[in-house]
């Protein structure tokens, strides 16, 4: 959430920010009109509380010299009293109504983060490894998955429904590899291997964002205000909600794995084939909780961790800087990882860093003590990596002529 001092400060220089978001402009009138009559009615309130308090001590020195004013003060007091109860239902109202709106306003965007419309005017930083060439046409991954009994596409959906997809013989065996991989190479950077639950509840959704905006994107369990998390951020992330962390302890750094869960509302033409987008996916990720100074080099460091394990699986990737149309609700700059599948011969995303600065951490109220005063930390996220992704881009890079898969070297000792 953005902070409200903003809205009275620099109501002006907040549009413009958001405007690069290609934000509803009617949306950012309703806040300011919203923020207008909070502001004036809120006014009006202490107005009202500030009469009460003068006229109160009155009353009682008049009280003390039985002066003959004192019904009419008591009248006066007891209409003023009805008053502010009145308009301080009123303020409750507008406070409730200005926050329900805030709660749908993304983040601010860093300095940092390009303008653009839409994924196509992202900017491409560098390039890490170079792509194999292959001397026949490389096969995609669904093909290679079923020619090698690695994956099942029809008995996924026969037990849930369609992007449901179920892992056998060495997919199973090398998906369980990269998991461990990527957890032992993320603790060797210094993130601790956390397990958290995958159920959460309506609050923790709302800390890191998820909620109220994507609450069609969910799987939720019915009966209950639980859900399946669609990222591992959200468990992680939370754990310190409603915390006052001592200085001394930042920064924090994890790192689990958990099956994530997403409806995928809304992109229903996208990648049918095989297991690049599934209602049901497993995820490796990374999750810092830092000083505000510190959050812009912890981003760099969890890029470099990511791309540390594609480059350790010798697969070329790139780094992609999200523009101001294609980044995320929650997150202010995000760097986009993206891998290289030689059977759809270009490059697709199976990471995003994001630096959401302090505004999950206004959410979910997580704040840090330092020189005895209270502040916000920093938080940022990011997959280490998605595990489905990383064994399509291990498919498609380590095939051969007959479609045969060769296994990479950093995950042998994880198949023994």
């Amino acid at each position: 959430m953005i902070d409200k001092k903003l809205l009275l400060q620099d109501f002006e220089g907040l549009c413009a920010n958001l405007t690069k978001r290609f934000l509803d402009p009617q949306i950012l009138e309703d806040l300011k009109t919203l923020l207008l009559a909070y502001k004036a009615q809120k006014l009006t309130l202490e107005q009202a509380q500030e009469f009460q308090n003068k006229t109160s001590k009155l009353f009682f020195s008049k009280q003390k010299e039985n002066s003959p004013d004192l019904g009419t003060l008591k009248a006066s007091l007891e209409d003023n009293k009805n008053k502010i109860n009145t308009l301080q239902e009123q303020v409750n109202a507008l406070e409730q109504q200005l926050d329900t709106l805030l709660h749908t306003i993304p983040n601010l965007l860093d300095p940092a983060t390009p303008f653009g419309k839409d994924e196509t005017q992202n900017v491409e930083i560098g390039k890490i490894l170079t792509p194999k060439t292959f001397d026949f046409a490389p096969k995609e991954h669904h093909e290679l998955a079923q020619n090698n009994g690695w994956i099942e596409f029809e008995r996924g959906v026969k037990l849930a429904k369609s992007r449901f997809s179920v892992l056998r013989k060495e997919g199973a065996r090398l998906n369980r590899a990269l998991i461990n991989f990527m957890l032992d190479y993320n603790a060797s950077q210094g993130f601790e291997i956390v397990s958290v639950p995958v159920v959460v509840n309506n609050t923790t959704l709302f800390g890191t964002g998820q909620l109220p905006k994507f609450k069609e994107d969910l799987f939720k369990i019915e009966g209950e205000e639980l859900y399946l998390i669609p990222t591992s951020e959200v468990s992680l992330t939370n754990l310190y909600a409603d915390e006052i962390l001592a200085a001394e302890e930042l920064p924090i750094l994890m790192t689990t794995y958990t099956p994530c869960f997403r409806k995928e509302a809304g992109s229903a033409s996208k990648d049918t084939h095989g297991i690049i987008r599934q209602h049901q996916f497993d995820k490796v990720e990374l999750v810092a909780l830092t000083r505000p100074k510190e959050s812009e080099a912890m981003q760099a460091k969890m890029v470099q961790t990511a791309s540390g394990i594609l480059k350790a699986l010798e697969l070329p990737h790139r780094l992609v800087q999200l523009c101001s149309g294609d980044i995320g609700f929650s997150a202010s700059n995000t760097i986009d990882i993206e891998v290289w599948l030689p059977g759809q011969n270009c490059y697709r995303e199976i990471s995003s860093i994001s630096n959401t600065r302090d505004f999950q951490a206004r959410r979910a109220k997580i704040r840090y003590k330092e020189n005895k005063k209270n502040a916000f930390v920093h938080t940022l996220n990011g997959s280490s990596l998605a595990v489905g992704r990383t064994l399509v881009a291990i498919m498609e890079n380590y095939q051969d002529q007959e479609g045969r898969i060769a296994i990479p070297k950093a995950l042998k000792p994880y198949l023994q």
